[in-house]
């Protein structure tokens, strides 16, 4: 497989050695560094007490960043062109994922959820990977469908009877943050595709409507909803969460306690290493290490989203809807994590994208890393995947006329 691969073009096998976007990586490299120290220190505590070993998830999170890296290695090495003709195996593969993570004995249930799936000492979770496949699919679906998704209502409404079913799957283990983050990227995607803003406008509606719906249709749902307006109400109860949240960022002041000195990870704050490691990270870093690193964060999103427009200017659309894709995917992960912790959001069980521990996002992250760089690449060296639409999205030619006057 590795000697079929590199017989093609690859960033990793040049004549003048590695031919990347070096500020993307760098940007990327630095946050999981900066995730290997939180997770060393956010999970000191709780690994002594539950195993004896106090580096026992820092030794796991960092064999799940190496065997990111090389996913992210193998990754780099397959044409975008590959991807694209992969597109419906890949919604099929996530579909058979989501449902097997349903099936009683294949599923595994932790903390009320059935969101993984058991290989002995590891987990899977599919809605990672479910994620991913749908932002490929929906990017193939774009370029086969330009006209239709721009002109027609049926054109523009038609990737739903896809994406609909998937969110159910998603609902039903539940997934609801996994839920609206991939309907909310997929949204943006036929936005950037061209979509009228008559029909976009709709369906954000529709979306805000469906979202309310499923908030009052679960009792917790709305308990959340309720508590984080004002969780000191019950800050012993159902706000006990977001008040310890909240309390670490006020012993972090400005410049923190310093590494390793955190209270809140002393059993106060629960899973202080997954989806509140951004509060241990202001607690022991303070208001300048969290705003440092919301700023790299929002570097390597824009940088997402730039490799996007390069892509489109290239000509290579596919790579231009999947760069946008992953680049919203990250965001809304990163602005719903982070909006929890700081008590602007209810609740939600999705980790931060490169910071968190967690093998199955963790992973695939990188190998979302790895698409983009490609995508990058191939743009550049003006490798234009094959069976893509003629003429440009809208907003590209709209650009192109603009330049030609």
């Amino acid at each position: 497989m590795l000697a079929f691969l590199r017989r093609h073009p690859s960033p990793l096998f040049n004549r003048g050695g590695m031919d990347l976007d070096f500020p993307m990586l760098a940007g990327c490299l630095a946050l999981l560094g900066l995730g290997l120290v939180m997770i060393a220190s956010a999970s000191s505590e709780v690994a002594a007490a539950n195993t004896g070993n106090t580096l026992y998830y820092l030794i796991r999170h960092l064999v799940y960043v190496i065997l990111g890296l090389a996913a992210a290695m193998m990754t780099l090495l397959v044409p975008v062109a590959t991807w694209l003709r992969l597109s419906g195996p890949l919604l099929l593969a996530a579909v058979l994922l989501l449902v097997a993570v349903l099936v009683p004995g294949l599923g595994r249930e932790v903390n009320g959820s059935m969101r993984w799936i058991g290989f002995g000492f590891f987990n899977v979770q599919p809605s990672e990977l479910a994620k991913v496949f749908v932002i490929i699919y929906l990017a193939g679906y774009l370029v086969r469908r330009q006209e239709d998704v721009r002109n027609s209502w049926w054109g523009f409404f038609k990737p739903f009877f896809i994406l609909l079913p998937l969110a159910f799957l998603l609902l039903m283990e539940p997934d609801f943050g996994a839920t609206v983050v991939m309907m909310g990227a997929a949204v943006a995607m036929l936005f950037l595709g061209g979509a009228g803003l008559l029909r976009f406008g709709l369906m954000v509606a529709a979306a805000i409507g469906a979202v309310y719906v499923l908030v009052q249709s679960q009792s917790y749902r709305m308990q959340r909803l309720i508590t984080f307006t004002d969780p000191w109400a019950d800050q012993y109860g159902a706000g006990y969460q977001l008040t310890q949240a909240l309390i670490a960022f006020g012993r972090g002041e400005w410049l923190g306690l310093g590494l390793g000195n955190s209270v809140q990870k002393q059993f106060f704050l629960p899973e202080a290493h997954t989806d509140f490691v951004f509060s241990v990270l202001a607690e022991e870093l303070g208001a300048v290490g969290a705003l440092l690193t919301v700023a790299l964060f929002a570097f390597v999103g824009i940088r997402g989203l730039f490799i996007g427009l390069w892509a489109e200017k290239a000509g290579n659309f596919f790579g231009a809807y999947i760069a946008w894709g992953m680049s919203f995917l990250w965001i809304g992960q990163f602005l719903i994590n982070v909006g929890v912790n700081v008590g602007l959001l209810p609740t939600k069980g999705l980790t931060l994208p490169f910071l968190s521990y967690g093998g199955s996002s963790l992973v695939v992250t990188c190998a979302s890393m790895a698409i983009l760089l490609r995508i990058e690449w191939e743009s550049r060296q003006g490798l234009v995947p094959e069976h893509q639409a003629a003429r440009p999205p809208r907003a590209a030619a709209g650009r192109e006329a603009l330049h030609d006057r």
